[in-house]
């Protein structure tokens, strides 16, 4: 099956030029698996609180449980559409451009590719059936009628610290303690059991930012300057493709201080590459990003993200 950049459908029709429902989504990865047996798998990971199942498409060319990993997260923040749209236009295209592109099967041969394409299930049906821009998880909170947690403030990473609040109530709310969210601790112990990861990639809407850590504290990560470097080089890829612009930098000091994300906790258990895309637009859309816009955003991200697979393939250690 060719499926070239630009082209909209799948072999079974799936439009990834639209919008999808999570079941239309978690279809897909079974196609994807069934049309690429030796290269991608479902793997169940965990269940979300309202007992939806967590899936991860892996990508592997070599034998063994533990290769040296890269871990793609999407969707944490559900009202983020794009990212969810944007992570299963990336799982399809890693498996059909797989020894048509040179940098994709080089990185295959090494590494091992494991892609969340929705890190919360039960945010993402609840903004497609009652409130578009819900962002948080649907858990329940004793003592309060407020749903959810910021799931990208429940990481145990300088855990309720600045830019989350204890409140349930609010939009950035940490949760009762670090990975109170089973949607966030079904990631954790998964990465924790693996033992190999080398990068952690997560993708948000909106802004046009590529971040690296922290977020947590304006204190300067100690690999700052190789991964400032990254993202720029990851950057200009993206640009290369149709201009977009994206700003570069620490998270704390690029966008707003924020503790407990995926990226600082990824980044202090050792996954040195660990960075945070903001996706297209700069607000004129915002979350709301019409869908004739995801291929394009699609594409370009997957230049970023192929510049920094490539240079994690070559000094991850």
């Amino acid at each position: 099956m060719q499926h070239n950049e630009g082209q909209e459908r799948s072999s079974n029709n799936f439009n990834y030029g639209a919008y999808h429902s999570l079941e239309a989504i978690y279809h897909e990865m079974d196609n994807i698996a069934a049309d690429f047996p030796d290269l991608a798998r479902r793997v169940k990971i965990g269940h979300s609180f309202e007992n939806r199942p967590m899936y991860v498409l892996k990508f592997s060319t070599g034998k063994g449980a533990r290769r040296p990993a890269v871990w793609l997260n999407a969707g944490i923040h559900s009202r983020e559409w794009i990212s969810q749209a944007t992570a299963i236009w990336t799982a399809r295209k890693i498996v059909s451009d797989y020894q048509r592109d040179p940098a994709i099967t080089s990185i295959l041969e090494k590494m091992d590719i494991f892609l969340l394409p929705v890190a919360n299930p039960d945010g993402y049906v609840y903004t497609q059936t009652q409130n578009r821009l819900w962002r948080k998880t649907r858990s329940r909170n004793p003592g309060s009628s407020c749903i959810g947690a910021d799931p990208n403030r429940n990481w145990n990473a300088s855990f309720a610290g600045k830019g989350a609040s204890d409140n349930p109530c609010s939009e950035v709310y940490h949760g009762p303690h670090a990975n109170s969210e089973v949607e966030v601790k079904s990631v954790v112990d998964f990465i924790q059991k693996h033992g190999n990861f080398k990068c952690f990639i997560d993708l948000h809407s909106y802004s046009q930012l590529l971040m690296y850590p922290y977020g947590y504290s304006v204190k300067k990560a100690p690999d700052a300057e190789e991964l400032d470097k990254v993202a720029r080089l990851a950057a200009k890829a993206l640009a290369s493709v149709s201009g977009t612009e994206y700003q570069v930098g620490p998270t704390c000091t690029t966008v707003y201080p924020a503790s407990g994300s995926s990226i600082d906790w990824a980044y202090d258990n050792g996954i040195k590459f660990a960075f945070t895309f903001e996706l297209r637009d700069t607000g004129t859309y915002g979350f709301l990003l019409p869908a004739n816009q995801i291929i394009p955003t699609a594409e370009e991200t997957w230049l970023g993200l192929k510049t920094i697979m490539e240079h994690v393939r070559d000094n991850f250690y």
